[in-house]
């Protein structure tokens, strides 16, 4: 029996693997009618115990594209999680009815426990504060299409770099990209945790810590902006305070490149105001539908499906 093969971190998959499953998102755009019942009679559950929507909502649209059926829960309460079962039993009995899972979890390392006992591929769609592949897979594949190259940038990320999964996710993606740089962009209480400013010296890439967004503005090749999560605070107060603390608006665009990509994994609140939407730099609705493609594209991968 072959080995069952998942996707936890980022760094599960190699950067010609990242560059193949891009390949193959441009492929699914360009060939469509070549996918469209390439994985039948398979099926995909989707365990989310937490809220989602683009991240549950795109797998389920991958895998119906690609002729598949879906399964699963969209909230723990809706599942056996209800009733105390462990993740680990989930994972186990939910492998008897599916071919492959995706799964998201408020605890980080969830995935990990799960993989320990899963007899099918399983995908991390997010872990508490910690990794969402998936997500930076979807980023790689907008900045490929929008930048032509994985390389020679100045990427700024901006708002909760503490909590932000997806921020985590794509500089750990990043670090193994020539000549990249990151501009990390935040008010003191939410920087990048010490874990990922060593990975960061450790592949010897450049990183600056600035609060003012306006100041990093002019130097950003990819701007990256995240929302203050309300659901990893422990205290009311301290994310009242800080949700505001950052605000993309026309004004502050004046000083950007002309070529600036914006990017967001959504949802967003208001740190992006509408006005940005239609600025040609704007690009977080694009990504969200480059998530489908990456998506489609990593399925057929775990499934060891050949194209």
């Amino acid at each position: 029996m072959d080995r069952v093969r998942n996707l936890i971190n980022i760094t599960d998959l190699s950067v010609q693997e990242i560059d193949k499953l891009i390949e193959v998102a441009d492929d699914i755009v360009k060939n469509h009618n070549k996918y469209e019942n390439i994985c039948a009679h398979k099926k995909l559950a989707t365990l989310f115990f937490e809220p989602s929507t683009r991240t549950r909502l795109s797998f389920e649209a991958a895998m119906l594209e690609l002729g598949g059926s879906v399964l699963g829960f969209s909230s723990a309460n809706s599942s056996s999680a209800a009733k105390g079962e462990s993740v680990s039993d989930t994972i186990r009995t939910v492998g008897c009815y599916a071919d492959i899972i995706a799964m998201r979890h408020p605890k980080e390392g969830a995935p990990i426990v799960g993989a320990q006992r899963t007899t099918v591929p399983i995908i991390n769609a997010g872990d508490g504060g910690h990794f969402h592949p998936t997500q930076t897979l979807t980023d790689l594949l907008t900045i490929k299409r929008k930048k032509g190259r994985l390389s020679d940038m100045t990427i700024g990320v901006c708002g909760d770099l503490k909590f932000g999964r997806t921020v985590h996710s794509l500089i750990e993606a990043m670090l193994r990209y020539d000549n990249i740089k990151f501009v990390l962009i935040s008010p003191v209480e939410l920087q990048v945790p010490d874990y990922i400013k060593e990975s960061m010296n450790k592949a010897g890439v450049l990183w600056t810590e600035v609060e003012s967004l306006e100041e990093a503005m002019p130097m950003l090749d990819i701007l990256y902006m995240t929302r203050v999560q309300r659901e990893r605070f422990f205290n009311e107060a301290d994310y009242i305070r800080l949700k505001d603390s950052y605000i993309l608006d026309l004004e502050k665009l004046e000083t950007a490149k002309k070529d600036l990509t914006i990017m967001h994994p959504l949802p967003r609140v208001n740190e992006i105001s509408v006005e940005v939407d239609d600025d040609e730099r704007a690009c977080y609705f694009f990504q969200a539908l480059c998530g489908k493609h990456i998506r489609m594209a990593l399925i057929l991968l775990l499934l060891n499906i050949q194209v």
